[in-house]
Formats: C-alpha cells, sequence, structure tokens
C-alpha cells in the first residue's frame, strides 16, 4: 500500500478551498501552510493566461527529510504516508533543508515542524483527506498507487502525468496531471518586488526592468530560509577548535622541540573554549534548545547531525585528555596525537556529509565542500597559533603558525576559484554560484573572501619569505585569514538558500 496523491491541474480554478480546509483540519497558524495554491502568469497583454499550481508534501518513497531527521520525528508509515511526530523535533530545520519541495514549516505556536502527512487521522478512519473533500471541481485524487483499480493508480498509469523535479531520486508520490511546465521549475520564474498600484513612484524602473514575454510568478506564499548566522558561525567555530589540536598534533608529532606548554596547554584550552562554543550555538539555533539531549537520546544514525555529535563528543574527550596530560606534565603520547588528529579531522569535516544531506540546496551537494571545511581547520589552525604566540611571546610558536598559513593558503584559494570556475551540474547550483560571483554577495565574495582572507595574506607571506619573518604582519595575516574564513561560510550558507525551492 503506497498513498499518493494526483492533482488535475485542468480542473484547478485556484480557489484555495484545499488551504483553507486543510488549515481548519490541522488547525495550522496564521502564515504558515500545509498545502498552498500558486499563481504564474503567461503571455503579454491582452494575450496573458493564468496557471495554477496545488504544492504540498510529496510524500516521497526516498523522503530526504526522514533521513536527515536527527530524532525520527518524521518517519515512513506502513501505507506509504509520510507522517511527524512533533513529540521528538527538537526544531533542528534540518528537514526544511533537505526538501526539495519547500514542504516543511516551523509551527509557531509548538517551534517543532510540520507539514502535511495526508490526513493520516483521517485515513485511519477509512475518510479522504479534507483537501480532496472541499475540492469543487474534483482536481485532489488521493488513493493507493499500489491498486491497479483506484482512480489515482489509473490515471497514473494511463495518462501523461509529471511529478516535482524527478532528478533529485527522492520518488515523489504527488503527481500533476495538465500542469504548466514552469511551475515545476521555480528557476524560471520572473519574481516581481512590488505591486504596479502601490509603487507608482517607482514605475518607470520597474518597466524597464521588466519583460513581459517571461514567466511571472503573481502569487506565492513566504518560505523563509532556515539557517542563518548562527549556522556560519558553528562553522568558523568549529574549525577554530578543530583546526588548532590539528596543527599541534602534526607540529608535536614531528618534532620534539615543539612540546611546549603553549601547544600542550594553551591549545587544548583554546580548542575547547571554541568547542563550547559551536555546541551553544548548535543549541541555540534550535526552536526547541530544552530537547536538544533528543540528538543523543533518541538518535537517528541515518543523519549527520547525530553522527556529527558523537564525533564532536569523542574529540572533546581527547582534547581533555591531552590538556590533563599536560597540566600533569606528563607527555602527550604519540597514539593521543594521532587520535586527537584523526577526531579533529572528521569534526571539521563531518559538517560536508550534513549539508550534502540537505537535498534541497544545491550548492551544499559541492563535493569541493569538504576540502575547503579542511583548509579552514588548518588555517584557522594556524592563525589560532600565531595569535597565542602573541600573547605568550613565543616567536617559535609564531613561525609554525606562520608555515601552516604558508602551506595551506594557495590550496584554500585555488580550491574556491575551482568552485566558482568549474561547469556546475544543475541550474539552481549555477544561480547560487552566480549570486556570489556577480550578485548582491559578490562585493563580500571579492572582497571580504577572497582579497582580505586569501590574497592579501599570500602577499603579506611572500614578502616576508623574500625579506624577514615579522611578527606583527603575521598577527595581521592572522585576523586577515579568519575574518575571510567567516565571511566565506556566512556566504556559503546564505548562498545556498538564495535558490528558490517551489
Amino acid at each position: 500500500m503506497r498513498y499518493g496523491f494526483v492533482i488535475d491541474q485542468n480542473r484547478c480554478i485556484g480557489c484555495h478551498a484545499c488551504t483553507v480546509a486543510c488549515k481548519e483540519e490541522h488547525q495550522v497558524p496564521v502564515g504558515v501552510f500545509r498545502t498552498w495554491v500558486k499563481y504564474i502568469e503567461k503571455g503579454e497583454f491582452p494575450h496573458t493566461r493564468r496557471h495554477f499550481g496545488v504544492m504540498r508534501c510529496n510524500h516521497c518513497d526516498s523522503a530526504p527529510c526522514i533521513t536527515i531527521c536527527p530524532t525520527k520525528a518524521l518517519y515512513r508509515r506502513s501505507d506509504g504516508i509520510v507522517d511527524f511526530d512533533n513529540n521528538r523535533c527538537i526544531g533542528c530545520k534540518s528537514c526544511m533543508q533537505a526538501c526539495p519541495y519547500d514542504a516543511l514549516y516551523i509551527d509557531p505556536n509548538s517551534n517543532t515542524a510540520a507539514k502535511c502527512n495526508f490526513c493520516a487521522h483521517r485515513v485511519e478512519a477509512n475518510l479522504e483527506p479534507a483537501c480532496v473533500i472541499v475540492c469543487p471541481t474534483q482536481a485532489i485524487i488521493a488513493g493507493d498507487l499500489d491498486d491497479p483499480g483506484s482512480k489515482a493508480s489509473r490515471i497514473v498509469a494511463t495518462e501523461k502525468v509529471s511529478v516535482r523535479k524527478p532528478h533529485k531520486g527522492t520518488e515523489p508520490k504527488l503527481y500533476y496531471k495538465g500542469i504548466e511546465g514552469d511551475l515545476l521549475e521555480p528557476t524560471r520564474l520572473s519574481r516581481q518586488s512590488g505591486y504596479m498600484f502601490a509603487d507608482q513612484h517607482d514605475n518607470r524602473a520597474k518597466e524597464q526592468s521588466f519583460d513581459p514575454t517571461l514567466t511571472r510568478e503573481v502569487y506565492d506564499v513566504g518560505h523563509p530560509k532556515p539557517w542563518g548566522w548562527k549556522i556560519a558561525a558553528y562553522l568558523w567555530t568549529k574549525s577554530i577548535a578543530t583546526g588548532v589540536m590539528l596543527v599541534a598534533a602534526i607540529l608535536m608529532g614531528f618534532s620534539t622541540h615543539a612540546r611546549v606548554p603553549v601547544l600542550t596547554i594553551g591549545a587544548p584550552l583554546v580548542s575547547l573554549g571554541a568547542l563550547g562554543l559551536t555546541s551553544l550555538l548548535l543549541i541555540f539555533d534550535l526552536k526547541r534548545p530544552d530537547r536538544f539531549f533528543y540528538l543523543l537520546t533518541k538518535p537517528n544514525f541515518r543523519s549527520w547531525l547525530v553522527i556529527g555529535a558523537w564525533i564532536l563528543l569523542a574529540y572533546g574527550a581527547a582534547v581533555l585528555l591531552w590538556l590533563l596530560c599536560g597540566i600533569s606534565g606528563i607527555a602527550v603520547p604519540r597514539v593521543l596525537l594521532f587520535i586527537t588528529a584523526v577526531l579533529a579531522i572528521g569534526s571539521a569535516c563531518y559538517s560536508a556529509f550534513l549539508f550534502a544531506q540537505a537535498k534541497g540546496r544545491d550548492l551544499w551537494q559541492s563535493p569541493l565542500f569538504i576540502w575547503h571545511l579542511l583548509f579552514h581547520c588548518l588555517l584557522a589552525g594556524g592563525a589560532t597559533l600565531i595569535i597565542m604566540a602573541a600573547f605568550a611571546d613565543d616567536l617559535r610558536l609564531a613561525g609554525y603558525g606562520f608555515i601552516a598559513l604558508v602551506n595551506f593558503l594557495p590550496w584554500s584559494l585555488l580550491f574556491v576559484l575551482t568552485e566558482i570556475m568549474i561547469p556546475h551540474a544543475t541550474e539552481d547550483m549555477r544561480l547560487a554560484i552566480r549570486r556570489l560571483v556577480r550578485g548582491d554577495l559578490s562585493p563580500q565574495f571579492w572582497f571580504m573572501c577572497i582579497a582580505v582572507g586569501l590574497v592579501f595574506p599570500i602577499l603579506f607571506i611572500a614578502g616576508m619569505i623574500w625579506t624577514e619573518f615579522s611578527p606583527g604582519l603575521a598577527l595581521l595575516c592572522a585576523f586577515l585569514v579568519l575574518t575571510g574564513l567567516w565571511y566565506f561560510e556566512d556566504l556559503w550558507v546564505k548562498a545556498g538558500q538564495s535558490v528558490p525551492l517551489s
């Protein structure tokens, strides 16, 4: 048994009865929607036409929201319905990033995720979903797609139907009959920033930029970006927490002269402080921070949120053991150096797999992101050691940090330039990169990320290599590198969410 929907857009009149019925049936708060009707217009006056599209959860057979959900709050029932348990939800919003269809939202009353659940309580009572009952033109058909006798199954088997974003591999069970193709591809649409009669003072500018031959989106519901500065800050503090210990482990592993108190005590203290800040950022980004411990007590081990939490715990334990060795005067064992280095790499890079589970965001599927995170870890470690050396007045330690920057800054610049220059697999990824390179994010990207964070430090370092090492200039490079890293993380999070999903 696999329940699914067929929506006959040839019959749909855009009356919003399904939206209203859904809101009433589930007491959906104002401002959020489980099902909604989207309008687009095509043509040039007087030859124009409006098209409708009913949008909602696709109840995918391979639902990425289920995979990424860290607490199994989202699950697939035996009848194929993708349902949710808001008593397990921690409000991490990762399901919203994983869904390619913008079907999930955060309920402002409970601060937990919610979406269409096929009116599962009605299905269990042998009733049809509320939206099906109220549709005045019978445009919405629900049924068992595995039952050859059901109307929905017959339409899918015998008539031309379409699904949204089949290339995502989600195997959606929401089929459209007779839908305008542009409704299935939101990147094709021209979006207006205002309304004709409300913005008459700016009509001349609007007329110059308005292209009547484009397909125009004229009505949609709001879809706020789920992740903000806290996620960017978490990536940044995590690079510091892992980088300082990774560089310290490399130095102490290859040089007995590097076993100094700044590395045996200072480095783990800085790492634990940054790791604590990373954890706080993750917790306070949750809509239900009071449930953060569900990551450990109700885990979904397919989610990289859970896997990452355990890696961070193991890494924190290794760093703490390192610190205890330093405080007690015991030489840090080589096996602990190796374990800490491996866990540092894992802690720095697991976010690439987490972002890759966000199937809705094509930019974050980049295979180069894991390399960005690794080099950010090494650069943050080198920069942090230089800053620590300034406080400890340790010229040798500053030199060690300088060597890390010398080795990894060119590689980081190479990978960033490769990221923006290589052919991109999808239109969504191309649009996200274009916003970084030529859009409203480009001034920050080119100046703060590329110039300040990479090019200027490389030039300063080259100057010091040809002349003499300057602790003051090395310290400036460290601050520039950390500034550039912050801007990269922030822009990566923003650009990834800049392309509309519905």
